[in-house]
């Protein structure tokens, strides 16, 4: 009995200072609640909305695809891909000989008709022809004329000229081949001035303030200076070249659902910007963007309050906390909803998690690679 009230004395001894010292300690305190992943989802619209980048195109602003009216053998190709041309200067030339027999049998025949018109016309004065031959007179002779100047037409066609001044962008024949009637031979380019093309998104055009009716709002917002535009070039520093609206399509492209838009520019300098080359277009729509334009955001991304009234959670991105804001919404299009008002536009709301928000709640972005990955048993 003794020996076991000194082994539970002894036992007692070591575990007292360590319940002393549980006893001077605090509680830990529970850790902040870490703050909610969510999907956020920027609304269209805002200001960033207003400038856009799209890949352009460079083309001639004067181009042709020149050809012979007629057809023929060449005779001789006077000029090569990439020399510089004057207007009415020639380019190549057919074998004449044909369209030269031609020319004179018909001529022969115009000469022949108009003596005899001439000679008609001193008969009838004196009743020595009918009023009907003299008519078939005057038709063979018109019919002659008019053969006789298809005739010298066509010698004037085997002889191809430049239509204005410019570069040969490219030729297809060499000399001695047979060519048809219109098939093009030589193309002929002016890149003093340049068009540089680009596909503007049906969004876009959409977002635009409509002031001078439909079909026009866009042309004429851009003629009066309201689009403002200008071309990068890779590998030139950033530097701008201002672009001046030329054409914008009213109809949008079967297969892209996109409406063309073409800029002019004066050709560089600096260095060569040739017809077939690439561009990155800086567009500003900041004087033509309807900021009272409906937004459109996931469906998802509408609750409804204690009232069931309609709204949003929009982010604070500096605190990285959300806030309910009240909207107006109207129709539905697919997955997505329209605000009629209540944002401005460029705002980032919650797309996905919006159920499981209070007021003031801390948030993180939910990265795309979060995003659950479908099982292979899962249906398309």
């Amino acid at each position: 009995m003794p020996s076991f009230s000194v082994r539970a004395a002894s036992a007692f001894l070591l575990i007292f200072p360590l319940l002393l010292a549980g006893c001077g300690q605090e509680t830990p305190q529970a850790p902040p609640p870490a703050s909610r992943p969510v999907k956020l989802f920027t609304v269209g619209g805002g200001s960033s909305d207003a400038i856009r980048t799209f890949p352009g195109r460079v083309d001639a602003t004067q181009r042709a695809e020149l050809g012979f009216r007629v057809g023929g053998q060449l005779q001789e190709v006077l000029v090569k891909e990439g020399d510089l041309v004057e207007k009415g200067q020639v380019l190549a030339r057919l074998d004449p000989t044909d369209y030269e027999i031609v020319l004179e049998d018909r001529r022969a025949n115009y000469d022949n008709a108009r003596r005899n018109f001439e000679r008609g016309k001193e008969l009838i004065v004196d009743g020595n022809i009918s009023r009907i031959d003299f008519d078939r007179m005057e038709a063979d002779f018109r019919t002659a004329s008019a053969a006789l100047s298809a005739a010298e037409q066509d010698v004037e066609y085997t002889v191809l000229s430049a239509p204005f001044t410019g570069r040969i962008a490219a030729r297809s024949v060499e000399n001695f081949e047979e060519v048809l009637a219109r098939q093009t031979v030589i193309w002929l380019q002016n890149i003093d001035e340049l068009d540089v093309i680009i596909n503007l998104p049906e969004s876009v055009v959409r977002s635009v303030r409509s002031e001078a009716g439909p079909h026009t709002d866009l042309r004429r917002s851009a003629t009066a200076g309201g689009i403002r535009a200008h071309a990068q070039f890779d590998g030139r520093g950033g530097r701008d070249y201002p672009l001046r609206p030329k054409e914008i399509a009213t109809k949008a492209d079967d297969q892209t659902q996109t409406f063309r838009v073409t800029f002019t520019m004066d050709a560089p300098k600096e260095f060569n910007v040739l017809p077939g080359m690439t561009a990155t277009v800086v567009l500003d729509l900041s004087g033509v963007v309807d900021r009272d334009a409906v937004k459109w955001v996931p469906a998802r991304a509408v609750q409804g309050d204690s009232g069931l009234e309609p709204r949003v959670w929009v982010l604070d991105a500096e605190t990285m906390t959300v806030s309910a804001r009240p909207v107006e919404i109207g129709r539905m299009s697919g997955r997505s909803i329209e605000i009629v008002s209540g944002l401005e536009g460029g705002e980032e709301v919650v797309a996905v998690g919006a159920p499981y928000l209070a007021e003031g709640m801390k948030v993180t972005r939910l990265s795309l690679s979060e995003q659950a990955v479908p099982r292979a048993d899962d249906p398309l």
